[in-house]
């Protein structure tokens, strides 16, 4: 993908400045081991954040088809890697989305899609989930949406209380998500 003179200038000045934390740190940015990485960390930091170049309302809005069909759908195991914004430390685990739809329903692909926006960002888990949730709501216009994230923090298990067990749980609901028997029915179909 060819790249724009801002983007090449932009990728420049971030290379620059992890050179620049690689002496702070006391390293020789020039030994052979680290000659190229200040180059690799802003690909993977672009690669990381690239969230923010996209629009997630763009991506649900592009596959959006009229059905009769008011069940809940469900797209639930999402994978997902984000970078908690207090630390920029990894952040990872799992979406669960369900929708109500009300007459409209969107490419399956697109809600994964959703979910991968919102990750590609600096972060925080609670955010991330209500704005998934409000997306969908915006969006589509459903009866209701849920959104349920189980996530590791790298923040929690490598430093601080070093805890490597923990799971952090957030969720999000609207419409009839509030009833709390829908509640209960999304979370059951998603422990199966």
């Amino acid at each position: 993908m060819k790249r724009t003179a801002e983007e090449l200038r932009k990728e420049e000045k971030l290379a620059f400045h992890y050179t620049q934390i690689l002496k702070l740190l006391g390293e020789d940015p020039k030994r052979q081991g680290l000659l190229n990485t200040p180059k690799r960390v802003v690909e993977s930091i672009m690669y990381l954040t690239k969230g923010y170049a996209q629009s997630a309302e763009e991506i649900l809005s592009s596959a959006i088809f009229v059905e009769d069909y008011r069940q809940m759908v469900i797209v639930r195991n999402i994978d997902f890697f984000s970078l908690c914004e207090h630390h920029l430390l990894p952040f990872f685990g799992k979406a669960h989305v369900a929708y109500i739809p009300n007459n409209v329903v969107s490419g399956l692909s697109k809600i994964p899609r959703v979910v991968d926006v919102y990750a590609r960002r600096l972060q925080i888990q609670e955010r991330m989930t209500t704005q998934i949730k409000s997306c969908i709501q915006e969006i589509l216009n459903p009866l209701g949406v849920m959104v349920v994230i189980e996530a590791q923090h790298m923040c929690i298990q490598m430093r601080g209380v070093e805890k490597q067990n923990s799971i952090t749980t957030t969720s999000d609901f609207t419409g009839v998500f509030n009833q709390a028997k829908t509640r209960e029915e999304f979370i059951k179909l998603i422990k199966n």
